[in-house]
């Protein structure tokens, strides 16, 4: 967790804070709308497949569609979110859940809606928002400053438990005495507040002097990248795990609130509300709870808490029970899902952090997914009760993950460091001249030598993950002060970006590398382009093909 006084320089102004910005509280208040309605139809979707089927695992499938596009396209929403206008992709994102929305209403109207059906326009809108959560989360630090981001990633859980609050509540209400019609239908008109507040937001981006990456080039940076970082990774397999194990809570409720507590639509309406209030007053905690417990003992509490209430829902038959162990289990999955969330988010750089987000959500929405058909099927087998037993077991003994996982501290967010000058070149390049190879000299004293080599594995992971391979180091067995790091780039386009990815905190990584250095002359660096065959042009004027060449010299100078 964030050490206490970087916690406070990081919540500057309490969970409020964000909320004095203009264009996040309107977009957070929209939000807080069209979760409203989502919910709404989720109650109003898994009460119509109850109807229509009598089969548990059709019932948990309406969850699966509804998260199972969040695992699909997850990653390359991230990488578009990172590559164009946040903005814009938002709004086409919101516009095709939108038209899912408005087909579900009209098709049920008209009396058309079949199971397989339904669970297909489920899968248009879980697409369209699984299309805009990357852009809309990882644009929240365009919209605060860095100091406010935790507390804003924090108004957003409880922007969408507030909605989960009340929305299961009405849900319950409006299908109760409109039918599911009425609750698609509302649906579809809490979407046109946050489409408003999104076209209203005049973003202004900062131009990249560089190419746009393509596509797969930037899908494979975002997944090299986190492939890189352990903080993430150890975040995103936690986070999997519980998510897989406590979707149980989720994908069942629908059969609890009718096999279980024997109740009917307002009675699931109260179950995902109380579970929602849980989750607003974990919210509210999350300062304290970050304050006085690491993230691996904030975790360990968490889910040992859900494991509890997952018990407790299984085994209790009175509907009072089950809603003070809802309580417990929103309070507690909220706070320990904040604490995957900010981790995420602040271990990656701007550069990246829509795919980093992306990867988040592509975990929860894949453990929502595989749980909730793994619980459904299971039930089909043994029951409600028994499926929610061996969750609760299975989510009692996940802390012996940390053993293996544990959560690392969290540190601020890495600020994008000064933009580096180009290297000087003599050959003439262009964007698709490589591989290149880097080739860095140090000097370094036989003393000194242990904890040199431990500060260059760290440096390696820095490399790596800002898109160079084929790292190395390795001693002069002639000369034991000299150390030669290597690495290579595939095209002079890809150094360019690798070059000036780092972070601040990555820039200070590489002077602490060099001041190892030892003797008159400074560390020397080489950069070499690799002649394979086939990458020499055998005749001066054969065309090269790339019209889109780097300058050099365009950007203010930095360190070499």
């Amino acid at each position: 967790m964030i050490d206490p006084p970087k916690q406070q320089a990081l919540s500057v102004g309490g969970i409020t804070a964000p909320l004095r910005f203009l264009v996040f509280r309107r977009i957070w208040l929209a939000s807080m709308l069209s979760n409203l309605g989502i919910l709404i139809q989720g109650v109003g979707a898994a009460w119509a497949m109850t109807q229509m089927t009598a089969s548990a695992a059709k019932v948990a499938l309406v969850q699966t569609a509804l998260v199972l596009p969040g695992m699909l396209v997850a990653i390359p929403a991230g990488a578009i979110a990172d590559m164009c206008d946040r903005r814009i992709v938002a709004l086409f994102a919101l516009l095709i859940a939108l038209c899912g929305s408005t087909t579900l209403t009209v098709i049920d109207l008209s009396g058309l809606s079949t199971p397989n059906l339904l669970l297909i326009l489920c899968l248009v809108i879980g697409t369209g928002m699984a299309l805009m959560n990357p852009a809309w989360q990882s644009s929240v630090g365009e919209q605060v400053p860095a100091a406010s981001l935790p507390a804003a990633v924090a108004l957003n859980g409880i922007s969408y438990n507030i909605a989960r609050s009340f929305g299961p509540a009405i849900g319950g209400i409006v299908v109760a005495t409109a039918g599911s019609v009425a609750a698609f239908a509302l649906n579809t008109l809490l979407y046109l507040p946050l489409l408003a507040a999104l076209f209203l937001w005049k973003r202004v981006a900062e131009p990249s002097r560089l190419p746009r990456e393509q596509l797969s080039r930037a899908i494979i940076s975002g997944v090299r990248y986190i492939a890189n970082s352990p903080s993430i990774k150890i975040a995103l397999t936690r986070a999997l795990a519980t998510n897989v194990i406590g979707s149980s809570i989720l994908a069942l409720m629908p059969l609890v609130a009718r096999d279980v507590l024997h109740g009917g639509a307002q009675t699931y309406g109260l179950m995902l509300g109380a579970f929602g209030l849980g989750g607003v007053i974990g919210a509210l905690c999350i300062g304290e709870v970050r304050n006085r417990m690491s993230g691996e003992a904030a975790v360990r509490a968490c889910t040992l808490s859900i494991g509890g209430a997952i018990g407790a829902v299984a085994l209790g038959h009175a509907p009072i029970l089950a809603t003070a162990a809802l309580v417990l289990a929103g309070a507690t999955w909220m706070i320990m899902n904040t604490v995957f969330s900010i981790g995420v988010q602040l271990s990656a750089p701007r550069w990246v952090t829509g795919r980093s987000l992306a990867a988040y959500q592509a975990t929860n929405y894949g453990g929502f997914a595989i749980g909730g058909w793994g619980w459904g099927s299971l039930t089909n087998a043994v029951g409600v009760e028994i499926a929610l037993l061996t969750a609760a077991t299975l989510m009692l003994f996940s802390p012996l993950l940390g053993l293996w996982l544990r959560m690392p501290p969290i540190i601020a967010r890495g600020e994008d460091a000064e933009v580096l000058a180009d290297p000087e070149v003599r050959l003439p390049l262009t964007n698709r001249s490589g591989p290149l190879v880097v080739e860095i000299e140090y000097r370094v004293a036989q003393e000194n030598a242990r904890a040199f080599h431990k500060v260059m594995q760290d440096i390696q992971l820095s490399r790596q993950r800002n898109g160079a391979y084929g790292w190395s180091i390795a001693r002069d067995i002639a000369d034991p002060d000299l150390w030669t790091e290597r690495f290579h780039c595939p095209t002079w386009l890809e150094y360019l970006r690798q070059r000036n990815r780092s972070t601040q905190l990555e820039r200070a990584l590489d002077q602490q590398a060099m001041a190892f250095h030892i003797g008159p002359e400074p560390v020397r660096v080489r950069r070499m382009l690799e002649r394979t065959f086939g990458s020499v042009r055998w005749k001066d004027d054969l065309p090269d093909g790339e019209a889109n060449e780097v300058l050099r010299g365009d950007c203010k100078r930095g360190h070499s």
